[in-house]
C-alpha cells in the first residue's frame, strides 16, 4: 500500500475515563499498527463537549481526512453519529458507519428518518454482526457489507479448565447488560454449590453496579466487584475462573464474549441480539432466553455436570475466536480504506 488513507475515527474514547475500552481504540490501533494514519475522537466526558469536539475535528481536519468512520450506536449515542454524518456531508468527506448498537432494529423501526440520512448517505455501512447485516437489508439498506469484530488472538492463551462453579462477567454495568441477572444465577447455584463464587468485571455506567452491590450485601452472597481493569489484568484474572456468563438483554458481537472464548472459558449467554449469529446452542456454547434466572442457572449446571461437555463447548469457541483474529479480517478494512 503506497497511499495510505487518513482515517478520522469518531467514537466514545472514554477508557481513561473509567470506562471500557471501545472500537475506536482496538479497532483505531490495529490499523495505525498497519501504518494508517488515524486521529481518534473523542475523550471528553460531558456528553455535549464530547459532541461538540467530535464535530469540531471533522471540521478541524477537512483537508487532511479521506475518510470518517463513525461507531454507532442504538441508544442516546445515536445522535452523536448522525450529527457528525451531517457534519461529514457539509464538508464532502466519505463516511462509514460502524454498526455497534445491538439495538439498532428498533431505531430503524422508531427513527427512519434520520436513519435514512446516517445510512443512505453512507459511502457504505460496515456491520459487524450477520444479525445486523440481516436487519439492515431487510429494512432496504443495500450499502451494508460484513465485517467482524476481531481479537489479536496472540494475546489469548486458550488454558484448558477444571470445571469448577468459579464465574466470570465481563461488561460495563449497564441496564441493557442485566447485571443483576449473573448475581442471581449466583444466588441459585448456591443451593446445590455452596463453595460457587462470581467476579464482575467492569466499570459503573448508570447505577447498576450500586443495585448489584446492594443486592449482594442484602443477600450475603460470594461476590467479587473488582471495577474496571486493563485488558491484560482481567485475561491474567480469567485464569482462576472456569465458566464465562454473558446475561445482556441487547447485544451484538460483544468483544468480550470472543475474549473468553479465545481463552477457553466455556461461554453461557442470553440468546439476544447478534448472540445467535455468533454462538451455536450445545455447539461452542450454552444460550438461554433473556431474564431468566432459573433457566440461565440450569445452563452453568448442564456445564458443571458435564465437564466433557465444557470442554467440547471451550475447543469449538476457540477455533471460532481463532477464526475472528485480526490477520483474518484485515484484508477487509484495507480494501474499504483503500477504495
Amino acid at each position: 500500500m503506497l497511499f495510505m488513507k487518513k482515517i478520522l475515527y469518531i467514537g466514545n474514547r472514554l477508557s481513561t475515563k473509567n470506562s471500557t475500552v471501545t472500537s475506536v481504540d482496538t479497532l483505531g490501533s490495529f490499523l495505525e499498527k498497519e501504518g494508517y494514519p488515524v486521529r481518534k475522537y473523542s475523550n471528553k466526558k460531558n456528553k455535549l463537549l464530547r459532541l461538540l469536539s467530535m464535530c469540531a475535528a471533522v471540521f478541524k481536519f477537512r483537508k487532511s481526512t479521506d475518510i470518517i468512520l463513525i461507531d454507532t450506536y442504538s441508544t442516546q449515542n445515536f445522535y452523536y453519529a448522525w450529527i457528525v454524518a451531517w457534519c461529514a456531508n457539509t464538508v464532502n468527506i466519505p463516511y462509514v458507519p460502524i454498526l455497534r448498537g445491538g439495538n439498532l432494529p428498533e431505531r430503524l423501526k422508531t427513527d427512519p428518518q434520520k436513519c435514512n440520512f446516517l445510512f443512505k448517505h453512507a459511502k457504505v455501512n460496515v456491520s459487524p454482526s450477520r444479525y445486523l447485516l440481516k436487519f439492515f437489508n431487510d429494512f432496504g439498506y443495500s450499502n451494508v457489507i460484513y465485517i467482524p469484530n476481531s481479537i489479536q488472538i496472540e494475546y489469548y492463551q486458550f488454558k484448558k479448565r477444571k470445571i469448577t462453579p468459579k464465574l466470570l462477567w465481563v461488561r460495563s454495568f449497564s441496564k441493557i447488560y442485566n447485571p443483576l441477572l449473573a448475581v442471581k444465577t449466583l444466588e441459585n447455584l448456591l443451593n446445590d454449590y455452596p463453595d460457587a463464587t462470581l467476579c464482575m468485571i467492569g466499570p459503573e455506567k448508570d447505577g447498576s453496579l450500586e443495585d448489584c452491590k446492594t443486592y449482594v450485601k442484602n443477600h450475603h452472597l460470594p461476590v467479587t466487584f473488582t471495577g474496571k481493569l486493563e485488558k491484560n489484568e482481567w485475561i491474567n484474572l480469567a485464569d482462576e475462573y472456569s465458566i464465562f456468563i454473558n446475561t445482556t438483554n441487547f447485544d451484538n458481537t460483544p468483544i468480550s464474549v470472543i475474549e473468553a472464548m479465545a481463552l477457553g472459558l466455556p461461554v453461557v449467554s442470553t440468546n439476544v441480539g447478534g448472540i445467535p449469529f455468533l454462538l451455536e446452542h450445545d455447539k461452542d456454547a450454552q444460550l438461554v432466553e433473556p431474564e431468566n434466572s432459573i433457566a440461565f442457572t440450569e445452563a452453568v449446571r448442564k456445564i458443571l455436570h458435564h465437564p466433557e461437555m465444557a470442554e467440547k463447548l471451550a475447543n469449538k469457541a476457540r477455533e471460532k475466536a481463532e477464526s475472528l483474529a485480526w490477520e483474518k479480517v484485515n484484508h477487509y478494512w484495507f480494501k474499504l480504506s483503500d477504495e
